[in-house]
C-alpha cells in the first residue's frame, strides 16, 4: 500500500496518518546528533515498532522508507518533527527548523522529606505536588545567565533565582520571600517562588490540584493593602506553565540571538556522552 503523503508534521503528544500507519513520536533529544524515537502503528497489525534514528536517517513505515527530516523547538515540551517519504531520486533539503537551548540553572542542592514538611509548617500551607518534588530534588535553582520565556515580560537573573530555603541568605528563602513580595500585594492562597526582573512567578496552595505556574507584572503590584485590592491584582495573573517542570522546560537562556538551528551530524562524526549531573540546565 502506497500512501499519497510524502511529508508530514508531526506534533508532540499527537499522530499522524501517512497512509499505511499512524505515526508518533515518543521522543527528541537536541544531541548532538539531533535524535527522535518515531512509534510506527500500522493500520493492518495491533503492533507497534519503535525507531530511535537521528536526524537525516531513515525508518521503515511498511514497504516504504521514511526520513527523520527536521525538528523545529520552541521549547523542551512543544515541538514538531517533519518526516518525509524517500522516492526514487530523492533531493536531500537541509533542515530549517529551530533547536530549544536547555535552560541552564545551577541547583542548591536537596531537601529531605523532615525540611520540606518544616518549610511547609513555616509557610502554614501544603507545597503543590509538582512544586514540592522539584523543591526537594533542586532546593531553588541559580540560572548562570539571563533567562526567559519568549513573550513573557520577565527575566530570569543570577541575582535574582528560583527560591528556596536559605535562611541564612533572606533574599534568596523561600520563606523570607512570602513576607517581603507577596504579603503586600497578593493574599494567602499563593506562594511567590521567584522574583524575576519584571515581576513575580507564583504558584497556587489555595486550589488543590492547581500545578499552574503564573505571572504577575509588576506594574500590576501596585495600590493599597487588603483583600480586595488582591483580588483585582490577582484577576491579572497570567498562566506561564501548567506545572514547575514545564516552567523549567520553557525557561530559555538570552545570550543568543536566535535559536540554534538543526543540522544534520556528518556521517562518522563522533559525539561525547551528555552530562546531567548539575541537574537541570
Amino acid at each position: 500500500m502506497r500512501s499519497f503523503t510524502h511529508l508530514t508534521a508531526i506534533p508532540n503528544n499527537a499522530t499522524v496518518s501517512v497512509g499505511p500507519a499512524r505515526l508518533g513520536v515518543r521522543w527528541v533529544d537536541v544531541g548532538p546528533p539531533v535524535r527522535a524515537e518515531i512509534i510506527v502503528m500500522p493500520f493492518q497489525s495491533e503492533e507497534s515498532l519503535a525507531h530511535e534514528v537521528a536526524l537525516g536517517e531513515t525508518f521503515a513505515v511498511g514497504e516504504e522508507t521514511w526520513r527523520f527530516a527536521d525538528l523545529d523547538m520552541s521549547s523542551a515540551d512543544d515541538w514538531e518533527v517533519t518526516v518525509r517519504r524517500v522516492d526514487e531520486n530523492e533531493m536531500m533539503r537541509p533542515p530549517t527548523g529551530h533547536l530549544w537551548k536547555p535552560a541552564r540553572l545551577r541547583p542548591y542542592g536537596q531537601l529531605d522529606e523532615a525540611q520540606l514538611q518544616s518549610v511547609e509548617a513555616a509557610l502554614g500551607v501544603r507545597l503543590p505536588p509538582s512544586y514540592r518534588e522539584w523543591l526537594g530534588r533542586n532546593n531553588g535553582a541559580r540560572p548562570e545567565t539571563e533567562h526567559h520565556i519568549p513573550g513573557v515580560p520577565f527575566t530570569l537573573l543570577p541575582e535574582r533565582p528560583l527560591f528556596g530555603v536559605h535562611p541564612e541568605y533572606p533574599s534568596f528563602d523561600l520563606v523570607q520571600a512570602q513576607r517581603v513580595h507577596r504579603d503586600p500585594w497578593l493574599s494567602p492562597a499563593w506562594l511567590v517562588i521567584a522574583r524575576p526582573s519584571g515581576g513575580l512567578l507564583v504558584v497556587s496552595v489555595g486550589e488543590a490540584g492547581n500545578e499552574t505556574v503564573f505571572f504577575v507584572h509588576e506594574l500590576d503590584l501596585v495600590g493599597p493593602p487588603g483583600p480586595v485590592a488582591s483580588v483585582a491584582r490577582e484577576r491579572k495573573l497570567r498562566a506561564v506553565a501548567w506545572s514547575t517542570y514545564e516552567l523549567i522546560g520553557r525557561l530559555t537562556p538570552m545570550d543568543l540571538d536566535h535559536l540554534p538551528p538543526a543540522q544534520l551530524l556528518p556521517p562518522g562524526a563522533a559525539t561525547g556522552p551528555r552530562n546531567y549531573e548539575d541537574g537541570p540546565r
